[in-house]
């Protein structure tokens, strides 16, 4: 772990760095609010998109922002909502709001807000239970994403309701349960300390009862990354390898212009896991805005990188339009996936993190948050 001098002299240099990256909120917003869908413990918003052209039993991808961002925002620059349009299916989007987090990052090293059944993995769970009973969704096609911080909790969504998601897709995140303060966020956001490799996957198991099939897995990653290191993605796909029963080595390796793409297959040869290695990209969500696949809007974090990581995560999950008497279908997840029942700144990352209920802190708690507070980062 790093010094309690070094994290400090990082936390104060954040203010430097926050307000030049910070994304306004865009003009077109496409999403609606999702009504009371709970008791809510994480205190966050729903949003959500239903697009007009879908089947009676419609998949739903759950979509999480990364620090500094809003729903709004990131549905503009990743383009989900115009691909649902596409592929009929609909999709949720928590949105986290500063009375939790000064930086608007979802809190995933806070052990209040990642475990099961309770803060902010409990109200997203609660709003994918709102828009199964209200929207239709077909149960068994459920999906999760996200970006950076986004990123991180969607791993906790995969290991605490493994249950509840077909797959899910980690965009320049980190791996669950690594993480339980400040301190290790930093350490683990650079792929320094953690528990060994062999332990990752048992930290997923005792998140929750589960026993049954594992949600596949895409993860995301530019190797110019410099706020969240891209060892983590490796960590990533060694935490669900042993789940999923698959060699560590590759059952294939796809490499191209740009981009190195590695696949797991199980026994049955269905692609389980899947990591894309993004050459010279920093910090965001990989892009292609032009050409027969493109896809978003270039942007703080939503970067142009010639491949749509919205379209190949969806291609993945088997998301595909089937045109049918005008009407759009939506392809069923694998059957080895059905579950049984902004650029390269510290400051859009999960750094400055505000606890929702406050206990008087003393000795490194207090030091830790008046260097917060001092950067403007914690109220």
């Amino acid at each position: 772990m790093r010094s309690l001098h070094d994290t400090l002299s990082r936390l104060s240099r954040l203010r430097d760095h926050a307000l030049p990256g910070l994304p306004g909120r865009f003009a077109e917003d496409r999403l609606s609010d999702l009504g009371a869908f709970g008791s809510n413990p994480g205190a966050l918003r729903g949003r959500f998109y239903i697009p007009h052209t879908r089947r009676e039993s419609t998949a739903l991808v759950v979509v999480l922002h990364g620090c500094t961002q809003d729903a709004a925002g990131y549905d503009h620059g990743s383009g989900w909502s115009r691909l649902a349009d596409e592929q009929g299916f609909a999709l949720l989007y928590p949105e986290q709001q500063r009375g939790n987090n000064a930086n608007l990052c979802f809190n995933w090293f806070n052990t209040g807000d990642t475990q099961r059944d309770a803060g902010e993995a409990l109200s997203i769970r609660q709003m994918v239970s709102a828009m199964v009973e209200q929207h239709g969704i077909d149960p068994s096609c459920i999906f999760v994403t996200g970006l950076s911080a986004g990123g991180a909790m969607a791993s906790v969504m995969l290991a605490t309701y493994p249950e509840v998601f077909a797959g899910g897709a980690i965009i320049a995140g980190l791996p669950y349960g690594t993480a339980t303060s400040i301190p290790e966020a930093f350490d683990r956001m650079r792929a320094h300390g953690g528990p060994p490799a062999a332990a990752l996957g048992r930290l997923v198991t005792a998140a929750s009862p589960h026993k049954g099939a594992w949600p596949t897995i895409s993860v995301w990653h530019g190797d110019s990354d410099a706020t969240v290191s891209h060892e983590n993605s490796a960590l990533i796909v060694e935490q669900w390898r042993a789940l999923h029963g698959v060699d560590h080595t590759p059952s294939a390796v796809e490499k191209c212009e740009g981009y190195l793409r590695r696949v797991w297959r199980d026994a049955h040869g269905h692609d389980v896991i899947e990591e894309y290695c993004i050459a010279g990209l920093g910090h965001g969500t990989p892009l292609s805005t032009f050409g027969a696949d493109a896809c978003g809007m270039a942007g703080p974090y939503m970067l142009e990188a010639g491949i749509s990581s919205t379209r190949r995560i969806a291609n993945f999950w088997g998301l595909r339009t089937v045109q049918s008497e005008g009407r759009a279908d939506v392809a069923q997840p694998r059957p080895s996936a059905a579950p049984p029942s902004a650029d390269t700144t510290v400051a859009a990352e999960p750094d400055a993190m505000r606890p929702r209920s406050q206990v008087a802190p003393s000795g490194v708690e207090r030091i830790i948050e008046d260097a917060l507070r001092a950067a403007g980062l914690m109220r």
